[in-house]
């Protein structure tokens, strides 16, 4: 082959590399995970929960102005003596060609203020839906802050076991020369050798936890299951004290769960007012011009007037509506109290939890450490057996998964009580 034609041939496949590289670059998701709110942002922008619900809130809003607007009016085309029996024709269905025509424009309107209600009633269920779609937005990112946290907390359990192995294997190496030089018993070694296998064996678990989290973060957002996730850099600060009473009060209103109970309730209250207006005719107007096959056009004016005469079933619609009412407002009773239970109850565990890790960080953990110091010092002169040793290393990771685990139930709990506010504490 050619030197040039090796050149170019080189030149081409590099070229061609080259642009599948950018298309792979182009088709692999970007790796998210180390910040709590670019994986908001990303779902905010690309969950398609969250646009199911902001385009029926906009499908709802359309129907507000049909709902208030006047009934399309109605046109006629009538064909008097059709047969022509009068002028002694033939008969025709020919506009004109008939003993007279009659064009008709007939305009319904119904009773004054059915209109402004039927467009208030819409307004509130279009408010409604919208309220669904705030709802549904605060769920995900609920789901998405208490997955971040699980996340968080696989990665640091993996984290913690992974510091801790390197630990015992320094111990093991340590209870290795020891024995070697005949300062301890072969158990020793062996019990070392045993809680190494054993810490691996908790790691593999943990990195099986930390997969299965990262999976179901990205399910969230959506992305692939095995779309890469960077490593959670920290969980956001808790705040140190939240007052219960503070926030079913402002609970009772932001949340956009007890909003949409409230907006039933006026939706059904002006449902019971526009059946109320049933007792009370609507009209019709109607505008006729005559054209007889062998005369002068005329002009007729209709009115036309419904008689609501069929009482019974007027009054079982306006009892029903009054029923909805009734039923629209027990419900909001009803949410608050729901709302007002829950709120204790993640309040209670947000407490119980942000205390526990108080506890751990400043008392258990620094006892623990303080207790292998000491036991690190009595194995060296030999004063503490190696099984002291290592209960001491397993007080230190215990304290330390306890601790990850009570500041993880602290932001579930957190964003537990964030949905339920409706707003960022």
């Amino acid at each position: 082959m050619k030197p040039f034609l090796t050149r170019n041939l080189l030149a081409g496949l590099l070229a061609g590399a080259a642009l599948s590289g950018q298309a792979y670059a182009q088709t692999v998701e970007p790796p998210l995970g180390a910040s709590l709110q670019d994986l908001l942002a990303y779902a905010r922008e690309h969950n398609p929960e969250l646009a199911a619900r902001k385009l029926e809130a906009a499908a709802n809003r359309e129907r507000i102005e049909p709902a208030g607007a006047l009934p399309d009016p109605k046109f006629q085309l009538e064909l008097m003596d059709f047969t022509n029996t009068m002028s002694g024709g033939g008969a025709s269905l020919l506009p004109g060609k008939v003993g007279q025509t009659r064009y008709r424009v007939i305009q319904p309107l119904p009773f004054w203020g059915k209109r402004e209600l039927r467009g208030g009633v819409a307004e509130a269920l279009a408010d409604q839906s919208a309220r669904v779609a705030d709802s549904t937005a605060l769920e995900v990112e609920a789901r998405i802050k208490s997955a971040y946290v699980r996340y968080y907390q696989a990665d640091g359990q993996s984290a913690i076991l992974g510091e801790t192995l390197s630990l015992v294997e320094a111990l093991s190496r340590l209870a290795e020369t020891r024995y070697s030089v005949g300062l301890v018993p072969q158990q020793d070694v062996i019990r070392a050798h045993s809680e190494l296998t054993a810490l691996k064996i908790e790691r593999v678990e943990a990195e099986r936890r930390r997969r299965d989290a990262a999976a179901k973060l990205n399910a969230q957002l959506p992305r692939r299951a095995d779309a890469p996730l960077e490593a959670p850099a920290a969980l956001p600060r808790a705040p140190a004290q939240l007052d219960l009473s503070a926030l079913f009060e402002r609970a009772r209103s932001q949340s956009p769960e007890l909003a949409r109970e409230r907006l039933g309730t006026e939706a059904a209250a002006r449902s019971r007012e526009l059946v109320q207006l049933d007792r009370y005719p609507d009209f019709s107007v109607g505008l006729t011009n005559n054209r007889p096959k062998n005369g002068s056009d005329s002009w007729d004016l209709m009115l036309e007037v419904n008689i609501p005469l069929q009482q019974g079933s007027r009054r079982a619609r306006e009892r029903e509506a009054e029923r909805r009412v009734d039923a629209a407002r027990t419900q909001v009773v009803a949410a608050e109290a729901r709302l007002n239970g829950r709120l204790g109850e993640s309040h209670a565990a947000f407490v119980a939890n942000l205390d526990k890790a108080r506890l751990l960080r400043d008392t258990l953990l620094p006892q623990a450490r303080a207790n292998f110091d000491a036991a690190m010092a009595g194995y060296e002169s030999g004063r503490v057996n190696f099984n002291t040793l290592i209960e001491a290393e397993r007080q230190i990771l215990r304290a330390r998964l306890a601790l990850l685990d009570a500041d993880a139930e602290v932001h579930v709990r957190l964003a537990e009580l964030e949905l339920l506010v409706g707003a960022p504490l």
